[in-house]
């Protein structure tokens, strides 16, 4: 089982980026993904996640209305799209997949994931 998270960058505030996991040695459809960042000097903190099929989604109240989850089992990819990004977003963003399949969370209690990908940073020069 692996995840792998891509499309970070250094990118300007105000821009837009969007972010992929795409996992392999497992099929995605069963399970909830969430995304995850680490700001330099802070905890992971999880800011969004979506149901196995994609129809139910959350977000953290701190990124609710710019970042946006979506995915496509059919490419076993889960994608973040983070929009107007703030100095604040700069941090490195992981994807994980929740433990239980079928499941869905809106905690974001690290327990609940077993598998995580390696991070992709993203930092915004304001």
């Amino acid at each position: 089982v692996q995840l792998q998270a891509s499309g970070g960058g250094l990118v300007q505030a105000g821009e837009s980026l969007r972010l992929s996991c795409a996992a392999s040695g497992f099929s995605m459809g069963y399970f909830a993904i969430g995304w995850f960042r680490q700001a330099p000097g802070r905890e992971r903190e999880g800011v969004s996640c979506i149901s196995k099929s994609g129809d139910v989604t959350y977000n953290t109240a701190s990124v609710n209305g710019r970042f946006t989850i979506s995915r496509d089992n059919a490419k076993n990819t889960v994608f973040l799209e983070i929009n107007s990004l703030e100095a604040e977003d700069t941090a490195v963003y992981y994807c994980a997949r929740v433990g239980l399949r079928s499941r869905f969370y809106t905690n974001f209690s690290h327990q609940l994931y077993d598998y995580w990908g390696q991070g992709t940073l993203v930092t915004v020069s304001s």
